[in-house]
């Protein structure tokens, strides 16, 4: 609405048109022209068959583990104070998005920060749409509520009608996205004319900044698995999918392609089922699909306790599709066999989105497909080090 309310224990303590607080409602409106750029339509002409299949899968895996765009950014944050002072609930529990302890409450806060400005290159609209949705994924995974957006929209000159187009695009994405997990936007800024003559615009890029609320510190949820022979179930639509992933991009060296597959209506219903799952259900762990596909979610899971994954790929989807594809609205749920029937009993009876078990976590294996890639300890060491190695 047009005004804000500010509320205490649920009791109404301020009310202010919120025109007014932009200054004194006499901030200047103007309409700048824009037009779509050509590369917009020629994004869809991508084709998925004219990919190569990878003839070595163990040379991709390796190969993303350690880009710098997906591996383990630890070696940058614990030179700094990781715990932010004693507050940090995820230092020693990984999940999906950080968990910030709120002292004297039962409560705490779980914050997100995210953006793919390659996808917002591909599809302004879905791409800033897809930021918003992965953040509430996030912190949604992390066992929290999602509940407002703060955001840092960076853009090349708005003069130039095919970047104030991208502008425009992304604003309708995060307007739609917003609404539909009811999330406002609480503040933010534009920083505009961010290019060279040289190189052009940088992509656009909408990040966003999203908190979300546990109500009770006990449904922190980790990403970890926990235990050799728990089962891993993939919930979310699988489709055959390569667009604006990093696996397409930077090994094959296609920049040309839509923004990955993305519905705002069922990924905003696998959220709400792992929010209820995870207040229902007993669950071992909880991770999202997003860079890198399933195979980095996969990694991510195993690195706390050196465990392994033994999968099965889909039959209908071709496997790079389905170990590097980026499609959205995925999620990684792990439960131990005896907490099996009451968790699909649990699906089948009070939720309504896909799912299916790909398999089991192992002792430090990577198998798929029943073909054996080595120990989880070599793909890791990659994830874990190579940045550092590339900075140094």
């Amino acid at each position: 609405g047009n005004t804000l309310r500010y509320f205490y224990d649920g009791e109404l303590y301020g009310e202010i048109p919120a025109d007014s607080l932009v200054l004194g409602g006499g901030a200047p409106v103007y309409e700048r022209e824009y037009k779509e750029p050509a590369y917009f339509s020629e994004n869809k002409n991508f084709n998925i068959n004219q990919v190569p299949l990878p003839g070595n899968l163990k040379e991709v895996m390796l190969f993303l583990a350690s880009h710098p765009n997906l591996c383990s950014k630890k070696w940058v944050y614990r030179q700094y104070d990781s715990m932010v002072g004693t507050v940090n609930r995820t230092s020693n529990r990984p999940s999906s998005a950080p968990v910030v302890n709120i002292k004297g409450s039962k409560k705490a806060i779980a914050m997100s920060v995210d953006c793919n400005s390659r996808y917002v290159y591909a599809d302004p609209e879905t791409g800033t749409a897809i930021a918003v949705a992965e953040a509430a994924r996030n912190i949604t995974c992390a066992g929290g509520i999602p509940s407002a957006v703060t955001n840092c929209l960076n853009f090349g000159n708005p003069y130039n009608p095919e970047v104030y187009w991208q502008f425009v695009g992304a604003i309708m994405g995060m307007k739609k996205a917003c609404e539909k997990f009811q999330t406002p936007v609480t503040g933010g800024n534009v920083s505009f004319y961010n290019q060279s003559s040289f190189e052009g615009p940088v992509f656009p890029t909408p990040t966003i900044g999203m908190i979300g609320i546990l109500e009770d510190k006990n449904l922190q949820t980790t990403l970890s698995f926990q235990n050799e022979g728990d089962l891993i179930y993939l919930l979310g639509k699988e489709v055959n999918d390569l667009a604006s992933s990093e696996y397409l991009y930077s090994y094959h060296k296609i920049t040309q392609s839509p923004a990955p597959y993305f519905n705002l209506n069922e990924e905003f219903e696998v959220q709400k089922a792992i929010q209820r799952i995870i207040r229902s259900c007993k669950i071992n762990s909880v991770q999202d699909l997003s860079d890198g596909g399933l195979f980095i979610a996969l990694l991510e899971c195993c690195l706390e306790h050196g465990l392994g994954f033994d999968i099965q790929s889909h039959p209908e989807i071709r496997l790079d599709a389905f170990l590097f594809g980026e499609a959205q609205g995925r999620v990684l749920i792990s439960v131990s066999k005896d907490q099996e029937k009451d968790f699909i009993d649990f699906l089948n009876n009070q939720l309504n989105v896909s799912y299916r078990c790909i398999g089991k976590t192992t002792c430090g294996t990577v198998r798929i497909d029943g073909i054996d890639y080595g120990h989880v300890d070599e793909f890791a060491n990659k994830y874990q080090n190579s940045l550092k190695e590339i900075l140094n």
